[in-house]
This record gives C-alpha cells, sequence and structure tokens, in this order.
C-alpha cells in the first residue's frame, strides 16, 4: 500500500511544501518511486518523525542527526530509528539508551520516552492527530491494509466510507452498504476525508 501525497501530508503532519522541499533536498526520498509522487507506511512514520522534531529544533539539526547515521553505518530506513529530542539535540533511542547524534555525537544521556505517534503540534501550529486513531472511530496498523486509515475494528477504508456520505448517502445509512460501519465510523471517515482534500488542495 502507498499513500498520495494528501494523505501523507495530514497522517504525518507535514505541509505538501515540506514535503516536496524534503524529497527535493533528499532528507527523506519516498520508497514507492512513482509518478505522481507516493510514500510507503515507514515513510509516513519517518516524516512524522521528523515533523514532531522539527516542532521543537531547527531543520538543521535533524539534517546533522541523519548525516551523523550515515557516518556511523546506521543507513537503514530512517523509520527503524527511534529518534527524539530533549532541550537542543535529536537522540537516537537503543532499548534503555540514548545516544546524542548533534551535539555531542556519541555520548549517552538520560532519556525520557516520548511517543511521536501520539497527537501534537506541529511549528505550523497545525495540530497533528493521533497517528494510531485519527479520528475516535478510525485506526491506523501496519499489518491492516499497509497502515492506511480504516474504521475501526474493521478492514473497511475510511475513504470507501468517506465517498459514500460525501455523495449524498447518510451517516445512518452507510451500515447499509457495509454493514460492519456504524454511525460514529461514517462520520469519522467524512470528517478526515475532508481534512486530506483540503490538505490536498495545496498538494504538489
Amino acid at each position: 500500500m502507498s499513500f498520495p501525497v494528501d494523505l501523507t501530508a495530514v497522517l504525518s503532519g507535514a505541509s505538501v511544501s515540506q514535503l516536496h522541499s524534503w524529497r527535493r533536498t533528499s532528507l527523506l526520498e519516498p520508497e514507492a518511486q512513482a509518478n505522481p509522487v507516493r510514500y510507503s507506511f515507514r515513510d509516513v512514520v519517518a516524516l512524522r518523525t521528523f515533523v514532531y522534531l522539527r516542532s521543537q529544533l531547527p531543520l538543521q539539526r535533524i539534517r546533522k542527526a541523519m548525516e551523523q547515521l550515515k557516518r556511523w553505518d546506521l543507513t537503514d530506513h530512517p523509520a527503524a530509528y527511534v529518534l527524539r529530542t530533549e532541550g537542543d539535540s535529536v537522540f537516537l533511542v537503543q532499548e534503555e539508551r540514548a545516544i546524542d547524534l548533534v551535539r555531542r555525537p556519541g555520548q549517552e544521556g538520560i532519556w525520557s520516552l516520548v511517543d511521536v505517534f501520539a497527537p501534537f503540534e506541529n511549528m505550523q501550529g497545525r495540530a497533528v492527530a493521533d497517528l494510531r486513531n485519527p479520528r475516535p472511530s478510525l485506526e491506523v496498523k501496519e499489518q491492516r491494509l499497509g497502515g492506511w486509515p480504516t474504521i475501526q475494528g474493521t478492514r473497511v477504508p475510511y475513504d470507501a466510507v468517506a465517498k459514500l456520505v460525501t455523495g449524498g448517502v447518510p451517516a445512518k445509512d452507510v451500515s447499509r452498504f457495509y454493514p460492519t460501519v456504524g454511525v460514529a465510523g461514517a462520520s469519522d471517515a467524512a470528517d478526515f476525508h475532508q481534512e486530506v482534500v483540503r490538505i490536498g488542495g495545496h498538494a504538489a
């Protein structure tokens, strides 16, 4: 499963212009090389980490952290690494230790875990929804449809339901088409879809 730019922007918290800039400068090149641009679920997780770090640090420090990983021959996909910020640096978290990547590369520090999957506010002040539950009745599981948002507890893609609602089917009647989808799920799918469309209006 691959993700278009608009959905990637909503799930990661990055703006469309940030996604374009980060592709152009190779901070993150999408795994799913395609035209139009598509991102993998791992790309979304890595981008969300960058957005979380960027909400607290200059982009230059994030770039330095990524360069330090390469110098140490840690060249897996960025989503393979747990990166967090504390103060003015970026740390690589491995089990119980955190290794400074920017200010004092290689030095271990004390760490308090912060979950970048949880809701936060990006540098533009936009609320970034919980990646696991972008709406109360929606959920994201990598093992289900490759991380595509679905109605909670089902394999029904959010956009399939949203298209029904935006096409004129009342939320209460969606269950005629998808018996496992209730009113809350249909409403949340439509609401989330509206955000994706709004962000997609600026898609490159």
